[in-house]
Formats: structure tokens, sequence, C-alpha cells
């Protein structure tokens, strides 16, 4: 059927800002030890939920919930976990770690409440839970009774970080990653192993050091193999996060994996994971190569098998959970059109392997011929180096429009992150409506090699901001956007890329989406949490020595400059870019007439959460962008 011609722009969409604020965010599915039960947290607008299903079982069950589950520690994650009938998580309001039995009962605290905890890990007897802590700036590894009866002990302390606790399958060994400031769990993060003293009735450190890592290695997520010969790892010493297996007896580390792909993540989380050992001994890893996954399984024997054929449609993966009693993997698995599932996949036959999908994020009503697929796309940058990113053409199985699109260049946080053929509910809102959609991967994004993420130290507000900007224009250069209708959007770090673009060079872009911008890097370098109080430190430079380029690159001393229209959104408790960042810059705005909106949501944070506001988020963005861009 001949398709409409319609604007760009201006297409009507089955993606609406009601069904974004109603979509569930899932996440880091755990079984219990007996492998019967299966569970996953679950965001539903500003809750958290834990979920679960038991084998013969059709139907889920709420685990919490009267309880919002979520942990705060740094970025929060690492919210739960299950083991022996039983599930441990943390309560939103008070940060205490709960316990709640799987066959029913009221859920009961079983550490204090003070400070924040995260990462639950249940000793391999059930006995004891050890966790990460932070109290006062102060963290530690902890660990606690599984009743709640005890006090609960610090094991390790004395660093600025701790992440990812791991137990040894005798109980008698604990596994944890470690570091200091100004460090980023990226730069360098140490792996240490402690064996312990279970005498007493808390385990107590008998001895320890560091087996893996450095100030310029970054290791990620711990885990010993299940038949407690070695640990497994990932670390980016060859130039690429690769998984390693350090063989407990005589200290020989064998490298699992090779070539130029990633196989770890930067840990802006806890609760991260990325492989997973299976009952036989096999290891399913997450590859990424340009910005798409790909799920492969290990041999022991040395050779390995991609499972992407059994797995068409799916280009993203997190969060690998195996089995303890059968050759079955849990994993969060979506692409670029196909919204998040939970999904279990059996793998007693490699060569066919079953996928049932557990949990849907969305009613998946929207065919993927109505959506648009990711392309990987590279270009040259103002200084002759390579940029990459993710295309994402208009798409509409109605709609079609003459010429070349408007483009929405859709910046990434961190900075230190990187957009991946994941679902991506912003990039299909605009492509769904007529717009093109660049995201890009700026140097100093990960998922490219070390060096690339490393060029980004003492650069950002110029990578970020020239990587933008030409592949913004080489996307017009290839007839593939309006170069007269190009739009940046970003959060966070990817909003202080749009304010300092918009400095940089006024009239390239059309118009600007800021959520919740660094406006001012003084004072987000004082006024920050502890996880990114020194992180300015590699990307600028430290203080007072780099005061100059603090005041170069903080849009807020150059905000005469802005004179493009830019709509800016702001929650109001944010404890990562505080509203004042986002107050000084529409302050400056308002006084000089810029064309502006300002939005500020009572009760959000770094982000959006709750169903209202992303509905009323992106209507709003949608009417912006009608007047200054398509009607303009």
């Amino acid at each position: 059927m001949a398709r409409e011609q319609r604007m760009f722009g201006l297409w009507p969409s089955p993606i609406t800002p009601a069904a974004l604020g109603a979509a569930l965010r899932l996440n880091e599915p755990a079984w219990d030890t007996d492998g019967r039960t299966l569970a996953w947290s679950e965001g539903r607008s500003d809750r958290g939920v834990v979920a679960a299903r038991k084998d013969g079982e059709s139907a889920t069950r709420d685990l919490t919930p009267e309880i919002s589950v979520r942990a705060f520690v740094a970025y929060g994650g690492g919210d739960f976990t299950l083991a022996h009938g039983a599930c441990y998580f943390v309560g939103q309001a008070d940060q205490r770690i709960y316990r709640q039995d799987l066959a029913g009962g009221p859920a009961r605290p079983i550490t204090p409440p003070f400070g924040a905890a995260a990462s639950p890990a249940v000793s391999p007897d059930g006995r004891w839970v050890a966790y990460v802590h932070t109290f006062e700036d102060v963290d530690c590894i902890a660990v606690v009774d599984s009743e709640g009866r005890q006090w609960p002990r610090r094991l390790a302390e004395g660093r600025d970080f701790y992440m990812q606790p791991a137990w040894h399958p005798a109980g008698d060994r604990l596994a944890w990653v470690e570091w200091d400031h100004p460090n980023m769990p990226w730069d360098g993060t140490e792996l240490r192993l402690a064996a312990l003293d279970c005498s007493g009735p808390l385990p107590r450190i008998a001895s320890s050091g560091v087996v893996a890592g450095g100030p310029d290695v970054s290791i990620f997520q711990p885990a010993f193999t299940r038949d407690g010969a070695g640990l497994l790892y990932i670390s980016d010493e060859t130039g690429w996060g690769h998984l390693c297996r350090r063989d407990l007896a005589s200290g020989a580390v064998r490298q699992l994996t090779a070539g130029e792909a990633e196989h770890g993540a930067p840990a802006w989380m806890h609760g991260m994971r990325t492989f997973a050992e299976l009952p036989s001994g096999r290891i399913a890893v997450i590859r990424s190569i340009a910005g798409f996954h790909r799920l492969v399984l290990l041999d022991p024997a040395g050779s390995e098998r991609d499972l992407a054929p059994h797995h068409p449609g799916y280009t993203s993966f997190s969060a690998p959970a195996a089995s303890p009693a059968a050759e079955r993997l849990a994993v969060v698995a979506s692409g670029g059109q196909q919204p998040p599932r939970v999904l279990d996949i059996d793998l007693a036959d490699p060569g066919a392997p079953r996928i049932d999908v557990v949990r849907r994020s969305d009613s998946e009503l929207v065919p993927p011929s109505a959506l648009s697929a990711p392309q990987p796309v590279s270009w040259t940058s103002f200084d002759g180096g390579e940029a990459h990113g993710l295309y994402y053409p208009p798409a509409s199985d109605r709609f079609e429009g003459r010429g070349a699109p408007p483009l929405v260049v859709l910046v990434h946080g961190g900075p230190t992150s990187q957009v991946t053929a994941a679902w991506n509910p912003q990039a299909q809102f605009f492509a769904t409506r007529g717009y093109a959609v660049l995201l890009p991967n700026y140097r100093g994004s990960t998922g490219y090699g070390r060096a690339y993420m490393l060029a980004l130290r003492q650069s950002w507000g110029i990578y970020d901001v020239e990587d933008a900007r030409t592949g913004a224009l080489a996307l017009a250069d290839r007839g593939l956007a309006d170069p007269g209708r190009l739009v940046i959007m970003g959060g966070s770090a990817g909003g202080f890329t749009v304010l300092q673009s918009l400095v940089q060079h006024p009239g390239v872009y059309k118009a600007a989406i800021c959520m919740f911008g660094v406006a001012n890097q003084f004072t987000l370098a004082s006024d920050t949490h502890k996880f990114e109080a020194r992180y300015l430190d590699s990307l600028l430079g430290p203080l007072p020595e780099a005061a100059a380029v603090y005041r170069e690159r903080s849009p807020i001393f150059h905000a005469d400059r802005i004179r493009d229209p830019i709509a800016v959104f702001q929650g109001e408790i944010d404890r990562v870019v505080p509203r004042e960042q986002s107050d000084s810059i529409v302050a400056s705005l308002r006084a000089r007439g810029v064309p502006h909106e300002y939005h500020v949501y009572p009760g959000e944070g770094h982000g959006w959460r709750k169903s209202e506001t992303i509905d009323h988020f992106y209507k709003a963005v949608e009417a912006f962008l009608r007047t200054h861009v398509l009607y303009a």
C-alpha cells in the first residue's frame, strides 16, 4: 500500500507519551539456589518491585508488594538477590536490607536503619549476607547474619569505594572490587581476594591480597567458578575488556576471550553483570562490537559458539544469571525494534536453545515495520579523528516525507558511557514522528576500547561537542538530515554537551533540549555526590591548577553566547546535578529574552521515574520542537 506524504516531524506515531510513561524497567534477574524460582526487578513509575515466577507456575507474583525496592549507593543497582528460599532486598525509603521468605510471611529488616546498602550476596550455606555499605561518605564491605540477629560487622574498609562482593563456593573466601579517588571504576580498580575466619558468630578477614587490576587497569564483576578452582573477572589490561580466569591454586591467569570487542561495561551501577557460568562450566558472556551485543557461549575446552543466529531481533543484553540447577540462562534482552524482555534461555542444546519470554516491559503492540532500526555509523571529526555512533532513520508503515528530515542529535550521559542497539524509547519517539536521530558515541565513550575511552581525559567539552556537531553535518552531507533543522538533546553530562554546543557553535542547531545539564563545573565538583566528586580530575584536570579550564568549559560563564531556542528540564531533588545549575542558565536566558521553556519536576531526581513526569516531558518536547523547528 502506498504511503501517505506528510511533513517530516508531524507523522502520527504509535509511540505515545503515555505509553512511554507506563512501560516497565526490567533489571537484575536472579535465581534461587534450587534453580526453581526466577526473580527480577521492575521499575513501575517511581516504585521498584521484585517479581518472581516459580517453575511449574505460569503466573508471576510480587515479592515486595508493600516496600519499594531501590538501592541508593552511588547511582544505585544491586537491589536484591535470591538464596535458600528467601529474597534479600534494599528498601527504598530506609535503605535497610530486608528478608522476604518466598514461602510467605512479612518482610523483616536484617540491617540497622542507618546509611545505605547495596549488592546483598548470601553465603553458600545461607548463614550470612555480605553487602556494600555507605554512611557519611565512608564505604565498606559489611556482613550480617541472614536472620538479622547480630549487629553487622565491617569486613573491609579504608578504600573510597567497594563493589561486587562474591562468595567462594566453600564459603571461606570473598572477592570484591575496590578503588580510590580520583579514579572512577573504569579508570583503575583492584580485585581483592580475602580468606575468612568463620569461627565466630560473624566472619572476619584472616588475610587478603590484591590479585588483579591497578591504577590503570579496570576490573569488573568477580565471580568464583562453580568448582571453586578459579576466579573469573573482566579486565581491560589489554586495551579491551576481556574475560579472564585466575587459577586459585597456582595464581596463573588465562584470558578466555580475545579480539577488538568489549565484554565488560563501565560500572556506573552496582549489580551489573556481563557473564554467567552455567552448571556445566560453560560461560555465557555478552560481546559488544560497534554498539551491538551478542551472546557467546564459551566451552571449558576453549571453543566458543555465537548464539546470535538463535536470537534474531535481540541486539542488547544485560545482567545474565545462570540457574544453579540446569543449563538455563536468565537475561534482560532488547533490540532496536524490540522492547525489553526477561528471557529464560534453555541451553541444554546450544545448537537449538529454547527461549521462554518471562516478562515484557510493555504491550508490544507496535509492529517492527513501524519502528526504526538502528545502524552503526562512523565519520571523520574536526581534527581528522574517527567517531562512531548509531543512526535511526525516520520510520513509519503509513507515512513518508520529501527531502531530508530534521535531525535530533541525542547525546548520552556519563560522559563515560555508550549508546547501544538496545531498545531506545527516545530515539523511537522521534524517528516514528519523522525525525532522523543520531546517537553519537563520541570519543570518550566506552565500547570501542580503552584508548578510545581515555581520549576524553582533559577533553570534556571538546570531543563530545565536536564529534556530535561533525556527526550531524556528516549525515547532512550524506543527504540523511536537513542541515537547517538540526536539534541537539541530552541529559546530565549530555546536557552539558548541549549547553556547551550552543555556547561554542551558535546557529548550528535550530533548537536544543537540555535535561538536568551541567552548567557550572566548579559547583559540580563541590556539590555532587561522593561517587563523582573527583570525576572532573580526569575530564578537566585537578583543582585549583585547572581552574581556567573549568571556567572555559562552564556554560554559565558564557551563557551570553546562547541565542538558540532551548527547553530546560530539571528534577527538583536531583543530588547529582542540583537544580541550581539549571536555575542559573535559565536566569540568563530570561534576562536576555532568549526563547526558552523551563520545567521543574517535583519529587524527581537525576532522571524521570514517575509516569506522569514522563508523559508531560514528551508532550512538552514535541510541542517545543513543532514551534521552534518544524514551523520556524
